[in-house]
């Protein structure tokens, strides 16, 4: 049985929720997670919409986490550069790492959503480029090189990272999920892979795996690099007890992120006319997409069931699954299956 690291991932939809404790089950979770030996926590950063309103800021939230925690990995899954200067992005995480004691691990991304860049609008257009351009700038102040910056004046300074980080190095992962290019830029410069199956299958997954690995290998990197998958996960004894558990919280989380696409892209999804799009057609869409979750795409299941995915996975070059638990259960259900999917993680070790 190949090794297989298993981490838990927050991404709710429900920031319009919970109005006086929006953050306490996440917090105890992250305790019992560290305690049963989890690899890791993840949480996003998300801007100005319900689905993930709960996330704007990771390092924040990872902060407070890392005061909870003593030895699980703290992780941004992903932080969206291009928004943010890279000086900041280096200052507010290298208190996380001291808080941690060395525990800070940063996924990146260049976002998607145009509604995001009212921080930096003018680099939407060049936001895939700038993506490597500042995690190269980041790695470098982490290290402690002083880089160029202009000042209010126009004039150059230098820009050095003060708290200077516990890590000599920061652990870098890139968020990718469709683009071949993105995967093996990542392998070039050595950074670990966060994907998810929501966007492809797992037969494109195993060929970006390889051109991964593949371009590791060509740019002098010995070590294969972490690939990290994000599914959505939920465990139960009973397969039909777990489907009625899951199936309606799941279709309206799914509803939820279409809401954050414009009507042009999913119609273009559902072969219809824009105009012809209705709140019917929405639904439609996310009873589709929940039945391919169940099938292909995710940890929800049965210890069985959900073992032969593990091992699926592994088969292809993964070796972690990142355990998206917050899309709509109820708190307590999310804890009996936590109780499974620590003995899940058991036979990994």
């Amino acid at each position: 049985m190949s090794a297989v690291s298993f981490s838990l991932f927050f991404f709710s939809s429900d920031s319009e929720q919970n109005v006086n404790d929006k953050y306490g089950a996440l917090l105890d979770i992250a305790e019992f997670a560290d305690a049963r030996g989890f690899a890791a926590i993840w949480t996003p950063e998300r801007h100005f919409h319900r689905f993930g309103g709960l996330f704007p800021n990771p390092s924040v939230l990872s902060a407070a986490i890392a005061a909870r925690t003593k030895r699980i990995r703290i992780r941004a899954g992903s932080v969206q550069v291009p928004l943010h200067h890279p000086l900041r992005v280096a200052e507010d995480w290298a208190i996380v790492d001291n808080i941690s004691g060395g525990r800070v691990d940063i996924a990146f991304t260049s976002g998607w959503h145009p509604r995001d860049y009212v921080f930096a609008p003018e680099l939407f257009p060049r936001r895939r480029e700038l993506l490597f351009e500042r995690v190269d700038m980041l790695r470098r102040l982490w290290r402690g090189e002083q880089l160029p910056f202009t000042s209010g004046f126009g004039e150059t300074v230098s820009g050095a990272l003060y708290p200077a980080p516990i890590q000599p190095e920061l652990p870098v992962w890139i968020t990718t999920s469709r683009t071949p290019e993105t995967w093996t830029r990542a392998g070039a410069i050595g950074a670990n892979i966060l994907t998810a199956l929501y966007a492809i299958d797992r037969q494109t997954l195993a060929a970006n795996i390889a051109a991964y690995r593949e371009a590791r290998r060509q740019h002098g990197h010995s070590a294969p690099g972490t690939v990290s998958v994000m599914l959505h996960t939920f465990l139960g004894a009973d397969a039909d007890q777990v489907r009625e558990t899951v199936r309606q919280p799941l279709i309206d989380y799914i509803l939820q992120h279409t809401e954050l696409y414009d009507l042009h892209e999913i119609a273009v999804q559902m072969k219809l006319d824009p105009g012809q799009l209705t709140e019917k057609h929405r639904r439609m869409l996310a009873k589709l997409a929940s039945d391919r979750y169940f099938k292909t795409s995710s940890l929800i299941g049965t210890p069985a069931s959900c073992a032969a995915m593990v091992d699926s996975l592994a088969g292809i070059g993964v070796n972690e699954i990142a355990c998206l638990i917050d899309f709509g259960i109820r708190h307590e259900d999310v804890l009996t299956s936590l109780a499974l999917l620590d003995q899940l993680q058991m036979q990994y070790v």
